[in-house]
């Protein structure tokens, strides 16, 4: 391979570069930030990764890499193939190579960054010199910059990476055949998503378990002497503190037999017996009150405030902020540093004193210290890009929705970071009086006055809800001036009831921080163990929490109790923590790889270990690990029932089959084993036994027989399943087809008769929410059945609209255009031109209120319905339910007449619907493929690694 290039010159030194990044949204600025001279080319993401197993070459699959396409007796030798939606790309970058005389490699700065482009080098096999660049912001300074800066590709970041995607690959290969055999097939492990789920199924398990327990506080309002009136609690009865939530444990005892345990009753007594008593001041506490600004942004605690401010998930945040970086308003998203530059200290605070004053900027740059060990994700805190941040009011006309609210975000956090203290007192006041019967009771108020409000002037963070939050809206609440003796009069002394609550379920805010606090998880991580966990059904959104599924009861039981180690929290973080040192050269992928795998006694059948063989370092993960190799050989001492079996109450049990939770248990009454479906929007906090016994005693009955499809002749029942209640029909096995399939079938494509006939499915239709399946007609049941109903043809495109019933309640669908209706009964009964009206209108998230029409002009006077203008998503349009208009620049939505609208609605008929543009088809070129024998690429070749070294 050629030698490494010299110093990069200036564009003007005659040489062609070809730079490669990740996305193509970078590719434009980048290019006019480095001038003539470099074209730039996008690789969009990875290009290679190990294959399926069923991918590899035939003379491969009986190899050393057959079962995970890693040859793990010979240094784990990974066999890569570039992915077949890449290889289009793969040629079009070599073709540009051809007239390049250097390859610029520009992917991501972080680990998995680095790895694409040692991919890009393997896959492209350049034959010029070829340099790394890196930049944390695309502005034209950072670029031109980065390009003066070029470096070799860094082997160890590439190790730690490939050392990753193994350890994934073989966690995941070894383990999944036990949950396959085990409690369902197609499911999966993972080293990270396997312990996040675990968090989230414990949390459940505390709520399932926690038992609420009841207490009583009293407030009352205050009034000294000619002074502002102020609230306060009871706060000690006899000298005892008054007990309050935080003061029970979860089973609903006292943790503490020092304090004063009130229910309602008492505390309505010591009421009863203050209405004639004199309150007094006993005593006042004042202390000073500082509050620091938070550190800048790195990607979890991003993750975690735009979660709770702007209400956006991890992938919604992620993708926003990445579109934020590509366009050069913000510095790299995916950093566990929070370390800002010098540059950017000079940038925030002189921002902050332009706009709030010297007085709130220290005298030095506030530094922050991170707390990972080993922040190598990126260089530098998320930030606004630039040497001079542009604010909130220079971005609003370019960025729109969650980019200027994430903008604004991260803006104010920089900037508050290099302000001074928040500064003020607090106040605590006791007062406190004796009852009728002689018992000395105190109440307490307190309050903050912030005096100088420093970097709060700017912004402040956001926290998540507690149980135990009490004497919330204390901060910046004056108290009266009083002193010990002042005397009180008292009002509205009021015994209050509350019950304890229990711990809160995870949300992605919360899982991230609880996550990134056990060192589980890295930047770049955080996003996708949550979407991973999700979308293979491991956990639901309730709201914004995150409800783990019966599913993940089974699968979390079994790895705790047959795969502890893989589960637990400290190995978990300490294998982060190996990896980590992998990236910093102070441990061997290779060595480590082998005891992960084999156990610390290495392979026992002889195979190469091709890395030196070092001691056990300091928190070694893989040190207590008998090795992962053959997790699913001897699955005996596993009881896949026992395994899947959830005890509920009263010999009640869950149990997580193959077609979903369902319980079992006997009738209360006679004894016979009962069995019900559960359906899956109840949390399992939820099932309690009041509710199992419900579901298994509503479902025990049985069908509820309607009668007879007079069509089909088919019985038609209601019964309750695992998504609720529902109509069918029975079809008997082998049952020939009615007519109206034979009707159906007739209509279907020709294609389709060449197919071995499938086996007839019954058809089923959820009851709306006014039915139950003890009222449902026959008469309703067929309707249920006949959906999706057919609405009608909209005239402008042909599309055929329906209307039918779904997971989210009733709607329309065209296309692939959906629309929410307001009532389930509109299935049946909205007309063509009702529907026609909802699509004319703009689209809104589900659950938004249309807005009520600008100004009614009356009958159309060709179509005759009703014009009215409205607010669309480009401005103000007149409508006739039909067909839209929208306003000229000269017609005021105020002003405007019937007789102008209709001339709108006119001309746009006139013009008939728009046309569709078709797609360019291109002709592929049939050629005769050349069958060469695939090679195997190891990881890196020592020749390719002097190569590299020379370059």
């Amino acid at each position: 391979m050629a030698g490494k290039s010299q110093a990069t010159k200036s564009s003007g030194d005659g040489l062609r570069r070809l730079v490669i990044v990740e996305s193509p949204n970078k590719v434009k600025n980048i290019s006019n930030y480095l001038g003539p001279g470099y074209v730039v080319e996008a690789s969009v993401g990875h290009i290679r990764d190990l294959p399926q197993p069923s991918q590899l070459p035939e003379d491969m699959k009986k190899g050393p890499f057959a079962k995970f396409a890693v040859d793990v007796e010979h240094g784990f030798e990974p066999y890569y193939v570039v992915d077949n939606d890449k290889k289009k790309k793969v040629s079009e970058l070599k073709r540009a190579l051809k007239d390049a005389d250097e390859l610029i490699l520009a992917t991501d700065r972080d680990r998995e960054g680095e790895a694409i482009a040692w991919h890009l080098v393997q896959a492209l096999e350049p034959r010029i010199p070829y340099r790394r660049m890196v930049f944390g912001e695309i502005t034209r300074e950072a670029i031109q910059q980065a390009v003066q800066e070029l470096r070799d590709i860094d082997d160890r970041l590439v190790d730690a990476q490939e050392t990753r995607r193994i350890l994934d690959r073989l966690y995941g290969y070894e383990l999944s055949p036990v949950l396959w055999r085990k409690v369902r097939a197609g499911l999966s492990a993972g080293r990270v998503q396997s312990v996040a789920t675990r968090l989230c199924v414990e949390r459940e398990r505390e709520r399932m378990a926690f038992v609420a327990a009841g207490y009583a506080d009293i407030t009352g309002t205050f009034q000294p002497e000619g002074d502002s009136a102020f609230s306060a609690k009871l706060s000690s009865v006899q000298g005892k503190r008054v007990a309050s939530g935080r003061d029970f444990d979860d089973t609903g005892r006292l943790k503490s037999a020092g304090v004063a345990h009130l229910d309602v009753a008492a505390a309505e007594a010591i009421v009863a017996g203050l209405a004639e008593s004199d309150f007094a001041v006993r005593g006042v506490e004042e202390k000073p009150y500082t509050r620091r600004p938070a550190a800048p942004f790195i990607t979890s605690t991003l993750q975690q405030e735009a979660s709770r401010k702007l209400r956006l998930n991890a992938r919604q945040t992620m993708r926003t902020a990445q579109g934020l970086y590509e366009r050069g308003y913000i510095t790299y998203m995916r950093t566990d540093s929070i370390q800002l530059s010098a540059q950017a200290l000079a940038a925030a605070r002189a921002q902050a004193r332009e706009l709030y004053g010297p007085e709130y900027v220290p005298d030095s740059p506030r530094n922050y210290t991170s707390k990972a060990k080993n922040a190598q994700e990126g260089h530098e805190a998320i930030r606004p890009a630039g040497e001079n941040f542009r604010t909130p009011a220079q971005v609003s006309g370019e960025l729109r929705g969650d980019e200027f609210r994430l903008y604004d975000l991260i803006w104010k956090r920089t900037v508050a970071s290099q302000m001074h203290d928040a500064r003020g007192t607090t106040a605590t006041v006791r007062l406190g009086a004796s009852t009728a019967d002689g018992r000395d009771v105190e109440f307490s108020a307190s309050g903050t006055i912030i005096t100088f409000r420093g970097f709060l002037a700017a912004y402040e963070e956001g926290r998540d809800a507690t149980r135990d939050d009490e004497n919330t809206g204390d901060e910046d609440r004056r108290l009266p001036q009083v002193t010990a003796g002042d005397p009180l009069s008292a009002r509205d002394l009021r015994a209050d009831g509350h019950e304890t609550t229990p711990p809160a379920r995870y949300t992605e805010a919360s899982l991230i921080k609880t996550l990134e606090e056990k060192g589980i998880g890295r930047p770049s991580t955080f996003q996708s163990i949550i979407s991973t966990i999700v979308d293979r059904g491991y956990v639901w959104y309730k709201g914004s929490a995150l409800v783990p599924s019966w599913l993940a009861f089974a699968v979390t039981r079994l790895l705790e109790e047959h795969f502890p180690k893989l589960v637990d929290y400290d190995f978990t973080a300490e294998m982060e923590n190996d990896l980590d040192a992998i990236s910093r050269g102070e441990a061997e992928r290779v060595d480590w790889l082998t005891k992960f795998y084999f156990g610390a006694d290495g392979p026992a059948n002889g195979a190469v270990v091709t890395a030196p063989q070092a001691p056990d370092g300091p928190g070694d993960a893989t040190a207590e690990l008998d090795g992962i190799k053959g997790l699913a050989d001897d699955l005996g001492a596993i009881d896949a029932r026992e395994i899947s079996t959830v005890p509920i109450g009263e010999g009640i049990v869950l149990r997580v089959g193959r077609y979903g939770p369902y319980l079992e248990g006997p009738d209360a009454e006679t004894g016979e084993l009962l069995k019900a479906s559960v359906p899956e929007d109840i949390a399992p906090d939820e099932m309690t036994v009041e509710r199992a016994r419900e579901l298994l005693t509503s479902q025990s009955d049985g069908d509820n027989v309607l009668g007879e499809d007079p069509e089909t002749g088919r019985t038609i029942v209601a019964r309750v399943g695992r998504y609720g209640p529902y109509v069918t029909e029975l079809i008997e096995d082998d049952a020939p087809a009615t007519a109206v399939e034979e009707r159906a079938e007739q209509a279907a494509p020709k294609k389709r008769a060449a197919k071995k006939a499938a086996k007839v499915k019954p058809r089923t239709g959820s009851l709306f929410k006014d039915m139950s399946v003890d009222t449902v007609t026959l008469e309703q049941a067929l309707q249920l059945l006949s959906l999706p109903r057919v609405v009608g043809t909209d005239p402008e495109n042909g599309d055929e609209i329906t209307a039918q019933n779904g997971r989210y309640g009733p709607y329309l669908k065209k296309g692939t255009d959906s629309r929410s209706l307001e009532t389930e009964d509109q299935i049946f009964s909205i007309t063509l031109p009702e529907a026609l009206a909802i699509y004319s209108q703009p689209k809104m998230r589900r659950g938004a209120v249309a807005k009520p029409p600008l100004k009614e002009l009356g009958p159309d006077p060709e179509s005759g319905s009703p014009i009215v203008i409205k607010d669309g998503r480009f401005g103000p349009y007149a409508t006739d339910g039909t067909t839209n208009a929208t306003l000229r620049k000269d017609d005021d939505p105020e002003t405007v007449t019937l007789e102008r609208a209709a001339e709108l609605l006119a001309e746009k008929r006139a013009k008939g619907p728009a046309k569709k543009t078709a797609r360019k088809t291109t002709a592929k070129k049939t050629t005769a493929k050349k069958t060469t024998a695939k090679k195997t690429t190891a990881k890196k070749t020592a020749a390719k690694k002097t190569a590299a070294s020379e370059a």
